[in-house]
């Protein structure tokens, strides 16, 4: 794909919506709301690197209360022809067909490798890449399971949503107990990850979220490495121009401290 003049592809993920509570939630997500607002005037594509919603499970006819700001807004925008794509995470990979049938995005459940003006990326949240970490990629597995999916779905809404809710504000998200430090490039499992696919195949960009730290990191000589960050705390995104790939901050839902 060539991008146009002018035109940018935006990369944005692990915005946790739902935790620690309604209303910090809802600050977080009408910043969100405001940053789409923001970025739509010149967006040629945008991706939403998983985790959005800190949970999320559709029943067949029920799905989770709240989030009318954003949802809406990813409406209009995927009605007004604008390619979004969602990527499932780890906290909401129970997404099923609602985010096309409603809302007019494309999901994607595993990375998708993509070429833009000559530069080839590789997309994905980035969660079970990479070597080690052997007991969430079985829980991945088992929460991927139709056959469990379809047990969930037997609780009532209010049940399954509720007792999901419960284990979500326990969780190192809502309690902000932050792990989010560099951990060396030898113990990062997402560059090592990028590292290996090196070994076959060329790619420029990888870019991914899930590790709730805004990392620009040289693979090598070539090929670079792109986690978005998360907007819990950090309010960050990745842009790519045509040519340049940045990491950037959305000055607004910044404390002033902080900015």
């Amino acid at each position: 794909m060539e991008i146009q003049q002018g035109k940018k592809i935006y990369f944005v993920s692990d915005s946790h919506l739902g935790v620690p509570s309604q209303g910090q939630s809802l600050e977080r997500e009408k910043h969100l709301v405001s940053w789409l607002d923001k970025v739509s005037a010149d967006a040629a594509e945008i991706f939403l690197l998983g985790d959005i919603f800190d949970f999320w499970f559709e029943y067949k006819t029920v799905v989770p209360k709240g989030f009318v700001r954003l949802l809406g807004k990813l409406a209009s925008l995927a009605d007004s022809g604008l390619p979004i794509y969602y990527f499932t995470g780890n906290h909401d990979l129970w997404a099923f067909d609602y985010f096309e049938k409603e809302l007019g995005l494309k999901i994607y459940r595993e990375p998708v490798e993509r070429e833009y003006n000559g530069k080839k990326f590789f997309i994905g949240h980035g969660d079970g890449l990479g070597p080690g970490d052997k007991g969430y990629k079985f829980l991945k597995k088992l929460f991927s399971s139709r056959i469990n999916q379809k047990l969930f779905s037997f609780l009532h809404p209010g049940l399954g949503t509720g007792l999901a809710l419960y284990f979500s504000r326990k969780s190192r998200i809502a309690n902000r107990a932050s792990d989010e430090v560099f951990l060396g490039e030898e113990k990062e499992r997402l560059i090592r990850f990028c590292r290996e696919m090196l070994q076959s195949k060329h790619f420029d960009f990888f870019i991914f979220g899930h590790r709730h730290l805004p990392l620009d990191f040289p693979v090598n000589g070539e090929s670079r490495y792109i986690n978005t960050g998360d907007w819990v705390s950090q309010f960050t995104y990745a842009v790519f121009d045509g040519s340049e790939l940045k990491l950037e901050r959305f000055p607004e839902a910044v404390p002033p401290e902080k900015r």
